[in-house]
């Protein structure tokens, strides 16, 4: 397995507080990897230490297979990133600020400047001074500043901020794009928990400074799958008609909330009614649910079960 960021014992303290606490993180190369965690949970200050803005008081960072140093300034080169409030040259244009930064990571290729305004929708901006730009046309050109120098690694803090349902919807096919097309790694956070499910290979969570959970997608996508929530009396005799006359063997009993749930997908709901019907049992309800990634999240945010 290639990691292209892997942190170790991750640490950070602030005026005697420890704000990030023996963080570990796996992001494997290629992949999309959405940061989530209420805010003050930690995520902002470990974007920091990746990119060699803070220094951690203790733990090791690798990044693109080298151990990271105050001194990593070559590897610092193949990492794009905005962190926090994107910062530009308010009376200059998009372009002119691009140009700059371009001049800044010795990077030459100036045609890039006008495929990093493209990527981003902002070409008939250009020439605008940004201190005329929306906040969102301000996140634009910082993930064009990011992307331009077509780094690695790209790590992105809060990227949709500002941007309307349309400029969401483009920024999220940019990130796919970028991640299948040009190869990159993404660290993406973001309280938009809705788009990091569609565009997310991994998912990290983190509270007050502590990952709870690193996974992938699919593993999420497997456990929590459409099921039928079947709330009966006699759950017992419900499982049996369950395996018995409807042959479903993939449902699983909660006995403390009389329920249980049916994850077999060629049984439909009306199916399930009649055969509680025609056997006597009854029924308190019956409701067709999903459990998405917000769910997923809360749950474990809140400290509760998982696998409920």
């Amino acid at each position: 397995m290639t990691y292209i960021i892997q942190t170790h014992n991750l640490t950070k303290v602030y005026n005697g507080a420890e704000v990030v606490s023996g963080v570990n993180m796996y992001i494997k190369k290629g992949e999309i990897y959405g940061f989530l965690g209420p805010n003050g949970s930690g995520k902002t200050t470990i974007m920091k230490m990746i990119t060699n803005l803070v220094k951690p008081t203790g733990g090791e960072i690798e990044v693109l297979g080298e151990k990271l140093s105050p001194t990593s300034f070559e590897v610092l080169k193949r990492i794009g990133s905005t962190i926090e409030y994107p910062v530009f040259y308010e009376k200059l244009s998009a372009r002119k600020n691009l140009d700059l930064h371009c001049r800044y990571m010795g990077f030459h290729n100036k045609n890039e400047i006008d495929e990093a305004l493209k990527l981003v929708n902002l070409i008939n901006v250009e020439k605008k001074p940004v201190k005329e730009f929306s906040l969102g046309m301000k996140q634009r050109l910082a993930i064009a500043r990011a992307v331009i120098t077509k780094p690695d690694l790209l790590i992105l803090d809060e990227p949709l901020n500002g941007l309307d349902p349309q400029g969401i919807r483009e920024m999220r096919n940019l990130f796919l794009n970028l991640s299948s097309q040009y190869g990159m790694s993404l660290l993406i956070s973001s309280h938009i928990l809705g788009e990091i499910e569609q565009i997310a290979d991994t998912i990290g969570v983190i509270r007050e400074g502590k990952i709870l959970e690193e996974t992938s997608m699919d593993i999420i996508r497997g456990k929590y799958v459409e099921h039928l929530e079947l709330q009966v009396k006699d759950q017992a005799k419900a499982a049996f008609v369950l395996e018995n006359e409807l042959n479903i063997d993939n449902f699983r009993i909660k006995e403390q909330d009389s329920l249980i749930h049916i994850y077999d997908r060629n049984i439909s709901q009306n199916d399930v009614i009649q055969a509680m019907v025609t056997n006597q049992i009854e029924i308190g309800s019956i409701h067709k649910k999903s459990k998405s990634l917000e769910d997923y999240f809360l749950q474990l945010i809140e400290g509760g079960n998982k696998d409920a």
